[in-house]
């Protein structure tokens, strides 16, 4: 049992901080209030603001190495273009210096997962960000199954069946009619064996996709690649988030009309390395937030390091967006983008203890991160 007393709460329920103690039993936040009072260990955080743990929605930690080069990087196949068989899980490893260091950092969740340059990917997870096994880190798996479009699947598999844009969406639409056709005949068979399809594993991955029981994740930078990525879910009636965002402050007015689904903009905080980045902008992040959009604030670590995810966010706001949205951006609005709102993303009794103790605002260099909870455990 745990008391953390006196600090200033950013719940992200309430707009405005308050001064309130949170007690915290069996890993979970078991009340928020005044003057609380039970046996255990004290935290007095008098002066101090208390924050949910951070939350990235889209990034390859644990699947990209710290200091080893090319060799380190296990998140895309290059083999073949559509590869939606794939787990993260398969490939995260949680010794990775890169991921204790966004521990430390405030960064207590992210999503992580295969597929930056594959029409089709792989599913992605949703980890704790401490932990030395990969299945004890899990709170989702998976949260979503990975595409891409643009300028990555061109370069990557010119030579295998994709040299442009229309090739990229081609490719993603034959593998989820061939599902659906999978999915008619298993259906039409019945309980008869022999009238089943043969077991194809590309085409299970797919079944959860097509049944709507988790989202696309499909990487779009350019505005004609974000409208590619909408018209294919209305097309296939699919869940969608759509990622990257790049150019969506060109397409504001698109998005606000298709805010339905939720837009994780980043990374920001990297160099325009290629063609489709060359109108990335601070402002996207609050241009979309203020039409309504659902907006995260992601680092797409290694692209940026995942421990600078709250100070890109303090970016956002010096780019124009409230302080408010940019705060929700890496807490509760990354955790709705993943379907893990009922465990994290904000302080609420029920939820996971996973708090941020933080001397100063953490969209600042001058802030000092005290502590770290990560399920009530001091990491």
């Amino acid at each position: 049992m745990l008391i953390i007393k006196n600090g200033l709460i950013h719940d992200i329920i309430h707009k405005e901080p308050f001064i309130s103690d949170i007690l915290v039993k069996n890993g979970k936040i078991a009340a928020v209030g005044k003057d609380l009072a039970a046996e255990g260990e004290v935290f007095d955080a008098m002066g101090r603001n208390i924050y949910p743990g951070f939350i990235d929605a889209h990034s390859h930690l644990g699947l990209s190495g710290w200091g080893i080069g090319y060799e380190g990087i296990d998140y895309n196949e290059m083999s073949d273009y559509c590869t939606p068989q794939l787990r993260a899980i398969d490939s995260l490893n949680p010794l990775d210096p890169s991921v204790a260091m966004a521990a430390k950092a405030g960064v207590t969740c992210v999503a992580t997962g295969p597929g930056s340059a594959n029409a089709i990917g792989g599913t992605w997870i949703a980890i704790k960000t401490h932990g030395i096994c990969a299945d004890d880190m899990i709170v989702k798996d998976p949260v979503a199954m990975k595409g891409a479009l643009g300028e990555n699947p061109k370069r990557c598999y010119k030579d295998k069946g994709i040299s442009a844009r229309m090739s990229t969406a081609a490719r993603m639409r034959e593998m989820m009619y061939a599902t659906l056709d999978y999915m008619a005949r298993k259906e039409a068979a019945g309980d008869d064996p022999l009238r089943k399809p043969a077991y194809n594993m590309k085409y299970e991955a797919m079944i959860p996709v097509m049944k709507k029981e988790i989202p696309m994740k499909i990487h779009a930078h350019q505005a004609n690649d974000i409208i590619t990525a909408i018209r294919i879910a209305k097309e296939f009636d699919l869940k969608l988030t759509i990622e990257h965002v790049t150019e969506g402050h060109l397409i504001a007015d698109v998005l606000e009309r298709n805010k339905q689904y939720p837009m994780a903009v980043g990374p920001t905080l990297s160099h325009a390395s290629k063609f489709e980045l060359q109108n990335k902008s601070w402002t996207t992040a609050g241009i979309l937030a203020e039409r309504g959009c659902h907006v995260s604030i992601i680092t797409d670590s290694p692209f940026s390091p995942q421990e600078h995810l709250p100070l890109i966010a303090g970016m956002a706001v010096k780019g124009g967006m409230d302080p408010y949205e940019a705060l929700k951006a890496i807490t509760l609005n990354p955790a709705e983008h993943l379907g893990i709102a009922d465990r994290v993303g904000s302080i609420e009794t029920g939820k996971d203890a996973d708090l941020v103790i933080c001397k100063g605002n953490p969209f600042t260099l001058e802030s000092e991160i005290e502590a770290v909870f990560i399920d009530g455990i001091r990491i």
